[in-house]
């Protein structure tokens, strides 16, 4: 194997991992603060992406790309919300919370997924790229959106690392997530930050479809496979361990891009699958999870 090749795994791999590390920290969000998993976060993935395309460029308006990203990450923050308050608010102090946010975010999704193919159409649409032309990193050749979201996805993840360790807000995200119950007692509005939280993770959503949406087409069903493997990274990096989840998407986006070369875009998925399960039959916890007693 050339010097040449191994450039080239390692680039797609770090532009893989970025991605995933965007999506998967949104979702690693909400399950550490709520408890659950977001099935609808790629469907709100795909929404950004059709909004900022249609303010951008689409339905005659061209307003620009940055009024288009403006306009998309406002309109994820009231999705956000409203999810939270419309499809998991009411089942909080429910037993099985677990299964029926599964229920209602999965019906969420077909909810959005439909009314976005009824809005837009099922024809393919891209957004224009951010960054234009061609960079080259390692000796390989990207494009100038791909350097992008490898510079935006550190950038991104540090600053809500940031915000959770050192702002009210985030150390009270923090706090409910270790314990709710006790947050309550000292005073916290739990509901309020689980409010934030979906807002957060809605905007994380929103921006990896924004930054995704000029590399590849937009469809209906955009975000359903990066929501797939977002799923995979967050049980892979530790359920709760945000630090674990980064690690584990930049790995799992070196090894399917190493795979993707040796073993072919098909076979790659079914590979990641089967070291999945190696390796949690070996760290049942993930990475850096914790282990439950």
């Amino acid at each position: 194997m050339t010097a040449d090749t191994i450039s080239a795994i390692l680039v797609s791999g770090i532009v893989l991992g970025s991605i995933y590390a965007l999506m998967a920290s949104g979702l690693s969000l909400v399950w550490t603060t709520l408890g659950i998993f977001n099935f609808a976060h790629g469907a709100l993935m795909t929404l950004a992406a059709y909004v900022a395309w249609t303010v951008s460029d689409g339905a005659g308006l061209g307003w620009g790309l940055s009024a288009g990203i403006a306009v998309s990450i406002a309109a994820l923050v009231g999705a956000g919300i409203l999810m939270e308050r419309l499809v998991v608010r009411p089942f909080y102090d429910h037993r099985d919370i677990l299964l029926i946010t599964v229920m209602t975010t999965l019906a969420a999704t077909i909810f959005l997924e439909k009314g976005i193919q009824l809005l837009w159409g099922a024809r393919l649409k891209q957004l224009a790229p951010i960054w234009p032309g061609k960079v080259e990193l390692f000796r390989t050749a990207i494009s100038g959106q791909e350097m992008l979201i490898i510079i935006v996805a550190p950038v991104l993840l540090g600053a809500l690392a940031f915000f959770l360790r050192t702002t009210r807000i985030g150390r009270g995200i923090r706090a409910v997530g270790q314990n709710p119950d006790a947050a309550r007692l000292i005073g916290i509005d739990v509901s309020r930050l689980f409010t934030i939280t979906f807002a957060m993770s809605a905007v994380l959503a929103g921006l990896t479809g924004i930054l995704l949406g000029s590399v590849r087409l937009v469809t209906p069903e955009f975000g359903a496979e990066p929501l797939v493997k977002a799923l995979i990274i967050v049980i892979f990096g530790g359920l709760g361990s945000l630090t674990g989840t980064i690690l584990a998407a930049y790995l799992m986006g070196l090894v399917e891009a190493a795979l993707t070369f040796f073993i072919g875009i098909y076979w790659a998925p079914s590979m990641i699958f089967l070291l999945l399960i190696i390796v949690l039959l070996l760290r049942p916890q993930g990475l850096l999870g914790k282990v439950v007693r």
